[in-house]
């Protein structure tokens, strides 16, 4: 039987789950950072804005609230860079994202999950990415 006093709406577990984390679009801007920061130097908040398909405005509006969780710096010109903590954490959302894709993949027989995983990945906490990862790699996937 359930405990009734541990059930929450999706808003609930979302307040929750925020208290210690950043929010859902917050990992997407650091994810997308991440991923534009492997081929450059740094990244424009022109570029961030455009790969993520919203207003210059609102990155740079996102890019100053991870500035001041201290995961970016923002530098002269509107260029962004990882910290150690946007480095270390933006590497764990792009492992994330690439172990869901693997499995939505392999279970729907497709090529590529990314809207899938776009909507589920802020869902699925580290334990759970890890059995991911290990069911994968006994199948040898």
């Amino acid at each position: 039987m359930y405990n009734m006093s541990k059930f929450y709406t999706q808003k609930g577990y979302d307040l929750i789950r925020n208290q210690a984390k950043l929010s859902s679009s917050m990992e997407d801007y650091l994810e997308m950072i991440s991923r534009m920061q492997q081929y450059n130097d740094f990244v424009r908040i022109s570029q961030l804005a455009h790969n993520l398909n919203v207003k210059p405005s609102s990155a740079s509006k996102m890019v100053n609230n991870l500035k001041s969780l201290g995961f970016v710096t923002l530098e002269k010109y509107g260029n962004i860079k990882l910290t150690n903590k946007g480095i270390v954490y933006g590497n764990y959302l792009l492992h994330r994202h690439e172990i869901l894709n693997k499995f939505l993949t392999f279970i729907n027989s497709s090529k590529n999950e990314l809207e899938q995983v776009e909507r589920i990945e802020h869902y699925f906490d580290e334990r759970t990415i890890e059995n991911i990862e290990k069911f994968l790699q006994k199948l040898d996937i």
